[in-house]
Formats: structure tokens, sequence, C-alpha cells
């Protein structure tokens, strides 16, 4: 690991502990990893009212559970990860189906206004035939895309999260993409 990643790590780690006698530490910690937990969430059910709730009620444990945050076994990516894969867990099984929508906001930023009607369109063909694409993976496969790209998470990160190997996880993302690349025909 590069000492930069080394480093975050421990700062995040040091925060989380600050975080449990210290509001503005936990709001630091909350306006880093929100936009990245909620990425991985909103990819994973399509749906941004669905999204805010479990993204909601995933903040709302890690402020019940910080007490019980150990840096001696996971970084805090790692556990915050953990506990909103539980929480999305928590709520397919609430939910007896997947929400499908656009993931407009999630595979690239708001296109251009300036650009052609032409070129929205293609855009937006370009985006369903992805949503289509990742369909046809598995749920595993589905959700390592999600964590890595999304997440912005390593694959030691994901592989904690995942209980899995890095060698195993990095086995399957290059797998999922090669399919991907197949189902799209590149």
């Amino acid at each position: 690991m590069d000492m930069q990643k080394e480093i975050a790590i421990r700062r995040w780690n040091n925060l989380a502990i600050a975080a449990l006698k210290d509001e503005a530490a936990f709001d630091e910690l909350y306006d880093h990893f929100f936009p990245l937990i909620y990425n991985v969430i909103y990819a994973r059910v399509k749906n941004s009212a669905i999204a805010d709730d479990v993204v909601s009620d995933t903040f709302m444990k890690v402020t019940q559970s910080l007490s019980s945050f150990d840096p001696e076994r996971a970084s805090f990516s790692t556990w915050l990860s953990r506990i909103a894969m539980r929480t999305l867990t928590d709520y397919y099984r609430w939910q007896s189906h997947r929400q499908n929508v656009e993931w407009d906001d999630i595979f690239s930023p708001a296109i251009d206004e300036k650009d052609s009607p032409e070129g929205r369109y293609l855009a937006r063909e370009g985006k369903s035939e992805l949503l289509l694409a990742l369909d046809k993976l598995s749920e595993r496969e589905q959700h390592l895309i999600q964590l890595k790209f999304w997440g912005d998470m390593s694959n030691k990160e994901i592989a904690e999260a995942m209980d899995m190997t890095p060698s195993n996880v990095g086995v399957v993302l290059h797998r999922a993409m090669g399919q991907l690349r197949k189902i799209l025909g590149e």
C-alpha cells in the first residue's frame, strides 16, 4: 500500500475514534464518506429516494455503533462499507422487488446543455446499454463493480468488506469487465 493511502486510512480511523466525543469530527467523516456510500447504494437500488433512505439508515447505524469501531480489525472505510451493505441487505429483505430508473448522475456528470440534442440522445443510449449490460452480470459481479468504480474502493478494501481475498476480487472484477466488454460488443 502506498504511503499516502496509509496516511489517509490512519487519518480517517483517528477521526472516527475522535467522533465519539467530537461532533465536528463526525461531520467531517460524514461529509467525506456520504457521497461514496450514496453512489454505491444508488447504483444498487437505482432510485434516489430509496438511496437516501438506505444511506440515512446507514449513518444512523454508524452513530449508534461507532463505539464498536476497532481500527485494528478494519479501516473505517471498510467498517462503514460493511454497515452500508448490511443496511442494503436489510432493505432488500424488506423490499420484494428492485426499482428501475436511469443512473444519469452516477455514470457521468450532467451533460452540458451546450451539447446538441443528438449528443444528449447518444449519451442516454450509451447509459441505457451499460445499464442493460450490467443487469446481465451476477449480483456479486455488479456489487464488486459498484464498490470499485462508484465506491472508489481498492481491491483490498472490497475484499475486507466482502469477505474475499484481494486477488479473488481482482479476478472477479477482471472477468466481469471482460463480460461487460463482450456484452457491449467492444
